[in-house]
């Protein structure tokens, strides 16, 4: 049983833990403690110095986020000694800090800026131009930034790389004056393993790490001549883009999206969501072929089917684990479907040459950028995507339109691929893909359909998810896991053999798309009170518990595209415009 301790923080009594922190114990009573490097559950260093606080009865300056409280300790947060060291602390990040924050991603959430302006920071050491400056660096990919004139090495994002992927892509070269964060050597972050997951960038306090911004790309695009530029949202957009905009975490503004792409000048606008049902399609004959072959005793077929969608994942098994490929989806994810079905079926019906439609995609991950850009993502030499932007580039480009979002109405989208049903949406969380396709599978390989819909086993933020469903009289294991340091577990256990599973959903983002590296940043202050997954997630599941279709199998324009177009799930239209293939790539 853990004791209780009595303790004085500003004058205010508190009995608390006796295993907790003085900031952790501040932060329970309400008391603003100032932090830089610290991330809950993340990184707990104390490598900055700025939570230092005054132990009044030791008479000594400690960091209180990694010291322990004890029976009658006395702090002090704002004495003069405290108040004085914070100063000259910050005094000496910012005399290598470039400060061009009216250009820079995170001008209005910087956890750095917030804290120079409370404390009113005098900035001499960075004017002072005898005083020698780190040298900067800049590391950059079709994906993302690492900028060191940004950089505070406070080791953040160095802790959220292993602690979400377990790959150690990120830490401190060489030393002294000289230390810079990055891939080990200086190599480009492209070629260094990362899986372009984020959460570097979500874990920065500063604009250090960031996604390629291409909001200026998407001007261009809008002003090219004789372009018909379309855009499509991301099921999980629609639940984070609010933030940006002051809404509380889990708001559906997707009317509102709508609206703001139409203002920007985009000539149609369609939803990604369609193309999740259209995946659920393929994905699904794909696992129903599978199972059958394997049933009918082809040893040869690869069991179980891995999901494809998530291109962290893709990125991750190309590069460690090629060995299990033959397990892949041919799919391509639902941003890739629906760019070839824009230009090659969507171009048709609107009467204009494919080559003329330039398709933008509103992404919760800074990976599609990179997956657009893979050479296999095009049909007859016409990509499927001309261009990706985060949520948070989305936000920006709202905001240089000069676009008051409060004052945009509920649009409502007429296009035939912005229709879908609750199972496309659900893409957006973890758990959502494996739901989504159980929903249609159990329903195609049943006569007699029971109208399954909400499978819970595989929902929740568990790291590994399991599920075991009878499906045509047959008991199949199902498995779910998120967060790419899960993933070597996962094939251990497919390698083993214990337990046959006939399908395993895998997201290189713990919980899925709405935790995203594209996703608006959440602060760390913030972060230790909001459980950003679940307020994220509510969205997704009441969208999908509020509409009249739950099946993707039963979206109508979907079965019309098919009807029309395709001919039947897994034709050879389909394979050409909506599979792919992946193959082992090398990590320097």
């Amino acid at each position: 049983m853990i004791k209780k301790v009595n303790i004085t923080i500003d004058n205010k009594k508190l009995e608390v833990d006796s295993n907790i922190t003085v900031l952790q114990a501040a932060t329970d009573a309400d008391i603003n403690i100032p932090r830089l490097c610290f991330l809950k559950g993340i990184s707990e260093t104390s490598s900055c110095r700025i939570c230092v606080v005054e132990d009044v009865g030791r008479n000594r300056l400690v960091n209180s986020c990694t010291y322990k409280v004890y029976e009658g300790l006395n702090i002090l947060t704002t004495s003069p000694r405290v108040i004085k060291q914070i100063k000259i602390n910050l005094e000496l990040i910012a005399g290598n800090h470039q400060f061009d924050c009216w250009a820079c991603s995170r001008e209005h959430n910087c956890e750095l800026l917030e804290l120079l302006r409370r404390f009113n920071i005098d900035n001499h050491y960075n004017i002072n131009k005898e005083i020698k400056k780190r040298e900067w660096i800049v590391n950059k990919s079709e994906s993302m930034v690492l900028d060191s004139s940004k950089c505070i090495l406070c080791g953040r994002c160095i802790d959220a790389c292993n602690h979400y992927t377990g790959l150690g892509i990120l830490g401190f070269n060489n030393r002294g004056f000289m230390t810079s964060v990055g891939p080990a050597g200086g190599v480009n972050i492209g070629e260094a393993g990362c899986i372009y997951c984020g959460k570097c960038i979500q874990s920065c306090p500063t604009g250090a790490l960031r996604e390629k911004d291409d909001v200026d790309r998407a001007f261009d695009l809008l002003d090219e001549e004789g372009a018909y530029v379309v855009a499509q949202i991301a099921p999980s957009v629609r639940a984070t883009l609010g933030e940006e905009f002051g809404y509380p975490m889990g708001t559906n503004v997707e009317g509102k999206i709508y609206h703001a792409l139409e203002k920007l000048g985009f000539h149609d606008v369609v939803d990604v969501n369609f193309a999740a049902d259209l995946t659920i399609m393929e994905e699904g004959t794909e696992l129903i072929g599978r199972l059958k072959a394997f049933l009918d005793g082809d040893k040869d077929v690869k069991l179980p089917l891995f999901t494809s969608c998530s291109p962290g994942w893709i990125r991750y098994i190309e590069r460690y684990a090629p060995e299990y490929l033959g397990h892949v989806s041919s799919c391509k994810s639902p941003q890739g479907m629906s760019g070839a079905i824009i230009k090659n079926y969507y171009a048709q019906k609107l009467g204009i040459e494919r080559e003329k439609i330039k398709v933008v995609s509103i992404m919760p991950c800074i990976a599609k950028k990179y997956e657009a850009s893979r050479p296999e993502m095009e049909v007859d030499g016409v990509r499927d995507i001309d261009l990706v932007l985060t949520t948070r580039e989305l936000a920006r480009f709202i905001k240089r339109h000069v676009i008051d979002f409060d004052m945009l109405t509920n649009k409502q989208l007429t296009s035939p691929l912005a229709s879908y049903t609750g199972a496309g949406v659900i893409f957006g969380v973890t758990g959502g893909v494996m739901e989504a396709a159980l929903r249609t599978v159990k329903a195609l390989l049943e006569k007699e359909d029971a109208y399954l819909i909400d499978i819970r086993e595989v929902r929740g933020f568990e790291s590994i998810k399991e599920a075991t469903l009878t499906i045509d009289g047959k008991e199949l294991n199902f498995a779910v896991v998120h967060g790419a340091k899960h993933f070597k577990e996962v094939l251990e256990l497919v390698k083993s053999g214990k337990k046959q599973y006939a399908f395993i959903e895998f997201m290189g983002c713990h919980g899925g798309c709405i935790f995203g590296g594209g996703q608006p940043i959440t602060k760390a202050k913030d972060f230790e009170k909001i459980d950003v997954l679940k307020e994220r997630a509510k969205a997704l599941y009441r969208i999908d518990q509020s509409g009249k279709i739950r099946r993707s199998h039963e979206n109508p324009h979907v079965l019309k595209l098919y009807e029309e177009f395709l001919g039947h799930p897994g034709s050879h239209l389909a394979h050409k415009l909506l599979h792919t293939t992946y193959s082992k790539k090398d990590v320097y």
